[in-house]
Formats: C-alpha cells, sequence, structure tokens
C-alpha cells in the first residue's frame, strides 16, 4: 500500500489505519460522531493526500478538456474552479473531478484516488485519438492536500496566509505561501457543506504545514478528521461518492448532474447519447431519502414500493450525527423518484417505512 507523507503523523496521533484507494488512510481518530460534529460546529483538517493531481497545458488544452468533460470548461476564470464529470463512451461516467484553471493554458485536474489509474489512461486515449496540440502531466506523488473544513476554518486559519480568506469566493482558488511554504494552493472548496479550503502543497512541505495548521488552529478547538466522518458529512449534503453513487454505468442524468452537462457549448464525448437520455428521460434516478423509523440503510439493500415490489438500490446510507435519523441516496425507478415518494426498505425479512427527500438532509 502506498502512504501519503503524513502518515507517520496519524500513526503517531493513534489513528484507526485501513486500506482505502491503494492508500493506508486514516479513518477516524476519537470517532465519527465526534469528528463529524467538531467539522459541523467549529474546525478540522482530513489528510486527502490520496487525490490525484494531473496537470493540463497547451495551445489545446481547452479543447481536450471540452472534449472529455461534461460542464463547460470555458466557463473557468484563471483563479477559478468547477465541479465537473468525464463521461465514457457509452455514457457512463469515468469520474467526476475538480477542474482549477491555474493559467491560460493550463489546468489541474483533480481525481478521485480510486481512478487515478483509469482516468489517466482515459484522457491520453482522448489526447492520442483526437490530435489535440496539449500535454499531460501526472504529479499526484508529489503533492499532498489538506481539507481545513468547518465554519471557522478562514477565522482560525488566517495567521498562516496574507491571502484575505474569509472574502475568497466559493470555488475560486489562491496560489502562494501558506504557513511559510511556498507554491501553495488554497482553494475555496470542500466535500463536507461546512465552509473550509483544501491546500495543495508539495509533499516536501505537508508535514511542516500540518504542524502550522493545528498551531494556529488550537484556540479554536482544530481536531485531526478521518475518512469516515469525511462520508457521513457529504451525505448529510447529499454529495455523490464515486463507486457508489456514480459509476461507469451510471449517467450524469440518471445521477443528477444535468446542472453539469452544458450541451450548448459543443460537442464532447457521448454527446449525442446522453442529449437522446434528456429528451427520452431516464429510466431510474438517483435521489436521497430519509427514514422513518429507526433503521440504518447500507449499500446494496433494496427498496421496495407500498406493494412490496423493488424499485431501487441504496448507493449509500448511514445514520446522520446531525439529524439521528437514518438518511441515504439510491438509484429507483422513475416514476418513484419523486419528493415525499414513500417506500419501504428491506433490511433483512424487516420492511421499514422511508420517504424521498430532495438533499441536502442538513441546510
Amino acid at each position: 500500500m502506498k502512504k501519503t507523507a503524513l502518515h507517520n503523523v496519524h500513526v503517531s496521533l493513534g489513528a484507526r489505519m485501513v486500506p482505502f484507494a491503494g492508500y493506508d488512510m486514516p479513518v477516524s481518530y476519537e470517532g465519527v460522531n465526534a469528528e463529524h460534529m467538531t467539522v459541523r460546529k467549529g474546525v478540522g483538517v482530513f489528510d486527502v493526500s490520496h487525490m490525484g493531481e494531473f496537470f493540463v497545458r497547451g495551445e489545446q488544452a481547452l479543447d481536450l478538456l471540452q472534449w472529455c468533460t461534461t460542464n463547460d470548461v470555458s466557463k473557468i476564470a484563471v483563479g477559478g474552479a468547477q465541479y465537473n464529470c468525464m463521461p465514457n463512451a457509452t455514457g457512463g461516467i469515468v469520474d467526476d473531478l475538480i477542474i482549477y484553471r491555474t493559467g491560460d493554458q493550463e489546468y489541474l485536474l483533480v481525481v478521485n484516488a480510486s481512478n487515478m489509474e483509469k482516468d489517466w489512461k482515459h484522457l491520453n486515449e482522448q489526447l492520442e485519438a483526437k490530435g489535440y496540440d496539449a500535454q499531460l502531466e501526472n504529479q499526484s506523488d508529489n503533492w499532498s492536500l489538506l481539507a481545513i473544513q468547518g465554519p471557522k476554518a478562514a477565522e482560525a486559519m488566517q495567521s498562516l496566509t496574507d491571502v484575505d480568506l474569509s472574502s475568497q469566493k466559493y470555488y475560486t482558488f489562491s496560489q502562494g505561501k501558506f504557513a511559510g511554504a511556498d507554491n501553495v494552493i488554497i482553494s475555496a472548496t470542500g466535500y463536507t457543506g461546512s465552509g473550509g479550503f483544501e491546500i495543495y502543497v508539495p509533499n516536501e512541505s505537508a508535514e511542516h504545514v500540518w504542524n502550522e495548521v493545528f498551531r494556529a488552529g488550537a484556540d479554536w478547538g482544530i481536531k485531526p478528521i478521518g475518512l469516515a466522518a469525511r462520508d457521513t458529512l457529504r451525505l448529510e449534503k447529499g454529495y455523490a461518492l464515486y463507486g457508489n453513487d456514480l459509476s461507469d454505468s451510471t449517467s450524469p442524468l440518471e445521477a443528477g448532474l444535468g446542472w453539469i452537462t452544458k450541451f450548448k457549448k459543443g460537442d464532447f464525448l457521448s454527446r449525442e447519447l446522453l442529449q437522446e437520455q434528456k429528451k427520452n428521460g431516464v429510466n431510474r434516478k438517483l435521489v436521497g431519502f430519509v427514514m422513518q423509523e429507526r433503521g440504518i440503510p447500507r449499500h446494496d439493500y433494496r427498496l421496495l414500493n407500498q406493494a412490496g415490489e423493488p424499485v431501487g438500490v441504496v448507493t449509500s446510507g448511514t445514520m446522520s450525527p446531525m439529524l439521528e435519523q437514518g438518511i441515504g441516496m439510491a438509484y429507483v425507478d422513475t416514476a418513484f423518484s419523486s419528493p415525499d415518494t414513500p417506500l419501504l426498505l428491506e433490511v433483512r425479512r424487516k420492511q421499514i417505512p422511508a420517504v424521498v427527500q430532495r438533499p441536502p438532509f442538513v441546510a
């Protein structure tokens, strides 16, 4: 297994380490619920250095990205970021990702760790097939990524940088010094829905920056947070997770990502197929749902209609620490996808009432 540059720090803090996407990663420190509430109410730090970083440069870098993604990359200004997804040739999703525009003809793609090799192969195959004047560089092994998340993040981190964190707009970034380290990307993005920043630093600066972050955040009760709380936090906001809610066989329109599928931008991979789906509708949709009685939905549990007939499958589920209620996401037949539609969650031999609810589950 691979290890992040902060692996020894996590071990010294007593983190419970687990294999994840080929890395030995911290899943929890003091417990999921406590870590979850730290982020919702204060500030916490995730090591998400397992994520992949690809740079795309050249005269036709934009053309390559427009072809390989569904969103309109031309709308990103230098210093801006965009949520996007890469479709495959059959209308499924290769990966969802964030694209940063770091220069006039340079972009940074941040991809999911579990898809890194697949994404790299896919991008290179498309580059070769289309013959664009662009260069790809995989810098994934050279960067560490700290997600400093929570409503107190800007205040707690301000002493570490000259960038005015409180005024940095959502989905924008700055580049410069942070905690004494050079060449740092300070991005107002995250996967928790509680505000905060993602800090991209060269590996050699990672441990120094981590220590400075905790020194600066001490008065705000800053704590390290593991991947288990990252999952409960994103699920309360209804953020999709690749491998659960998104896959090579789910289309962006089925997954509720029509808002990042821009047909007016011009041609892109699977455009005609997806446009046909938009015209004719899809047979299933990704929905959120909440339990009406005690019960925790889990991946692959079946959802039934009131007659007890299967109409969907759970893709993500948990007990919400904020709501103290079971919540989940599932693909269901389109006829059962409207908010307030009653469903039954099949848990072993029990059928527990649930109802479709549009995320976020927590404001």
